[in-house]
């Protein structure tokens, strides 16, 4: 998803009222709000075949996951919308308006968004204690990478190809990347 900044300024709070009575959602970060965008078809197939995959696994487990439409708090003063986000933290089970312990986020990459999620928003989301993965899934052409938390603020990446399957140590979850891109067709 692309997102758009917006003139206004305002507190997190401001902005949790406010945004509640908007049609487009809105991510927050500092004062600014960004409109988000809506996203290609392969970005959603994408997103829709992996919450498929993946919600098995994670619902008998006592974990909430949740696609595009719940953002997750950052900081006091950051509110992010990830195309897929896990939290198995209890504190979130009950939450309405964000999760606030995510242990596994997930980013459809778009060309629109890609600098953004590997950059800024990975800065933001490395300072979350609950995350332990950070999925990066190409909607461009057949490619997944993974930051898993190793100790201290190192993080460890993995990169897939079409032929992998992927492994998400954080949920005990493995799926075959065709499957992840099953139905999804790329330009060109």
């Amino acid at each position: 998803m692309i997102a758009t900044p917006q003139p206004q300024a305002m507190t997190a709070q401001d902005y949790l009222t406010w945004e509640t009575q908007q049609e487009l959602r809105y991510e927050f970060v500092d004062g600014t709000v960004f409109a988000m965008t809506g996203g290609t078809l392969p970005h959603n197939d994408i997103a829709i075949n992996l919450l498929s995959s993946l919600r098995p696994t994670i619902r008998p487990q006592g974990c909430r996951i949740n696609i595009a439409d719940v953002k997750v708090n950052v900081s006091p003063s950051i509110y992010r919308y990830p195309d897929l986000v896990v939290s198995c933290d209890e504190r979130d089970q009950t939450t309405l308006n964000a999760i606030h312990h995510p242990k596994l986020i997930v980013e459809v990459l778009s060309p629109g968004t890609e600098a953004l999620d590997r950059g800024e928003k990975f800065k933001e989301y490395r300072t979350l204690p609950s995350l332990e993965e950070y999925v990066l899934i190409s909607s461009t052409d057949i490619s997944v990478e993974i930051y898993r938390r190793g100790e201290g603020r190192l993080w460890l990446y993995s990169a897939y190809q079409s032929e992998d399957t992927i492994r998400l140590e954080s949920v005990g979850f493995e799926l075959a990347i065709g499957l992840l891109y099953e139905g999804v067709f790329f330009e060109g």
